[in-house]
């Protein structure tokens, strides 16, 4: 059996693919990049565009393989409206029909894939269970979503798949939004909230999401959806808070009417000059907690990192790539509690 990872070198799958190799596992990395990483020394990397079918069908896949669906047009760098749909869905969506087809080509019918938590727009019960009703705010979320429902329909075909949707991902390599958030802190800047604070903001580790996909291979991949998201999030305001105190910056925090700043950005966001994406700012003054309680149940998954040391790592990662100095080791200070 080999492990195939579409969109292997990207950000959950340069770690995924790592804990394979460890694990003795033979692994094939598919995908249009090829990083200097340490581990291909251990495994195989086969150039594949997810948007090119033919592409896809020349990955050397067989029935007995575990497929893990990794390639993903995430919402950095910001598009205007005009250009969204064409961004997000020949990957999101076409890549993921495109893998599909050639497993059930092969007749292998085990597939491990992620979507997102923005499949739920706006918040309508709290914590977000698995069940909560999806209404996606932008074309990301429905590209996400439309992805599912076509999981649901070869579910029915026969084949396993699990599905996983995370809150924001942060580690290692990847700060997209935060950049700008450090910027400010950096510059000893006023940091403005969208609402009170008051509101949890969750994260998710990166490393994290690589063990709950390798959960899911041991667990025989269960026809599910899993929300991943981290444990006991804190207020924004203690979040960003800690951060500035950790960085030594008299940056304040302002607290800002949330419809005012909503409406301001719908205007820049009509006006093709987006300074978020309406799926991250309509959403941000929201209690979004997404409850993990069934990965745990299921798959024996327990987030082990705490939003303040992830944001606190990432922080470190960008002061040392601005001053080039080389950044810790430790991905976090400490795991969960």
């Amino acid at each position: 059996m080999k492990h195939i990872l579409f969109g292997g070198d990207g950000f959950v799958g340069r770690h995924l693919a790592q804990k394979l190799v460890d694990d003795g596992e033979e692994v094939i990395v598919a995908d249009i990049a090829r990083s200097d990483l340490a581990h291909y020394a251990r495994c195989t990397h086969v150039a594949t565009d997810v948007t090119d079918p033919a592409a896809v069908r020349r990955v050397p896949m067989t029935a007995d393989d575990m497929v893990y669906n990794l390639s993903a047009k995430m919402l950095s760098p910001i598009q205007v409206r005009a250009k969204r749909h064409d961004f997000f869905y020949p990957v999101n969506y076409h890549g993921t029909k495109h893998i599909i087809e050639a497993m059930d080509a092969v007749g292998a019918p085990r597939l491990v894939h992620f979507t997102t938590d923005m499949i739920y727009g706006h918040t309508v019960t709290t914590p977000m269970t698995e069940d909560h009703p999806v209404a996606p705010l932008g074309e990301y979320g429905q590209s996400k979503l439309d992805t599912e429902h076509l999981a649901a329909e070869w579910r029915e075909r026969g084949m396993r798949i699990s599905l996983f949707r995370p809150r924001l991902i942060i580690g290692p390599g990847r700060l997209g939004i935060l950049e700008k958030l450090f910027k400010l802190i950096d510059a000893n800047l006023p940091v403005p909230m969208i609402g009170s604070g008051r509101n949890p903001y969750q994260f998710i580790s990166v490393f994290d999401c690589a063990e709950a996909a390798r959960l899911a291979w041991k667990a025989g991949v269960p026809n599910e959806a899993y929300n991943l998201g981290s444990l006991n999030p804190p207020p924004v305001k203690k979040l960003l808070g800690d951060l500035v105190r950790h960085a030594g910056s008299k940056s304040i925090l302002v607290p800002t009417p949330g419809w005012a700043v909503k409406r301001t950005l719908d205007v820049l966001d009509l006006l093709n000059r987006p300074l978020m994406d309406p799926e991250q700012y309509l959403i941000a003054d929201e209690e979004c907690v997404l409850d993990v309680s069934k990965g745990a149940r299921d798959l024996g998954w327990v987030p082990q990192y705490r939003d303040e040391d992830m944001l606190i790592a990432a922080y470190s990662e960008y002061r040392a790539k601005r001053t080039g100095t080389a950044a810790g080791t430790a991905p976090y200070a400490q795991p969960a509690e």
